[in-house]
């Protein structure tokens, strides 16, 4: 199983997830409503950086033509989209911009599941999320469990150590955030103790 960590905003966390073979690191970049919200001029400083394998996801909520224009030109390889979208639209948008996207579906009952059906062909990964944006919420992971999709699944919303091992045959990636902070700020110490736990026992 795969690692993202999302909501970096220094850059010793960047290095920390690089070093500790972390695939994904994620960067909110156009949600200021976050805590984790970096603006496009520190995210410039921030991506300058020796990313080794490790892959640099640009989470947009909802954004428009300019802003993608604005962010496409950064160090990153995907963009992680949040809002409604057709096959039609990533795939232009994949065209336009060059970069691989994650399609990200916002669960808050069982039918939002389905959603993948209309965005699956221009996706390369998929996010099963919760309703939260900048919180952490639970939904129930089961209800991906039957899913099969052409990309990869991932999956987000208050993922810690104590679901770890249940998502493990449930999805290829985990997307984690809050339960690697400390008073709202990203920890060395934990994202280390993750991501060793995720590479070496799953």
């Amino acid at each position: 199983m795969k690692l993202k960590v999302c909501g970096l905003s220094n850059k010793y966390e960047i290095e920390t997830c690089v070093d500790s073979d972390v695939d994904f690191c994620g960067f909110i970049l156009n949600y200021p409503k976050s805590h984790r919200y970096v603006d496009i001029e520190k995210a410039k400083r921030l991506l300058d950086i020796d990313k080794k394998k490790t892959k640099f996801v640009g989470v947009l909520v909802s954004p428009n033509f300019n802003e993608l224009e604005k962010f496409s030109k950064l160090n990153l390889d995907y963009f992680q989209l949040y809002g409604d979208f057709t096959n039609e639209a990533l795939s232009k948008l994949k065209l336009n911009f060059q970069k691989k996207i994650i399609t990200s579906i916002q669960v808050k009952k069982k039918s939002d599941i389905d959603y993948y059906k209309d965005i699956e062909d221009s996706s390369d990964i998929i996010l099963w999320d919760s309703a939260g944006y900048e919180k952490s919420l639970s939904w129930n992971y089961n209800w991906i469990k039957e899913i099969k999709i052409k990309g990869e699944k991932m999956v987000a919303g208050n993922i810690d150590k104590k679901n770890l091992y249940a998502l493990s045959g449930l999805t290829d990636i985990i997307d984690v955030s809050g339960s690697l902070e400390t008073n709202k700020v990203k920890d060395i110490k934990k994202i280390k103790e993750f991501a060793n736990l995720v590479k070496n026992k799953l």
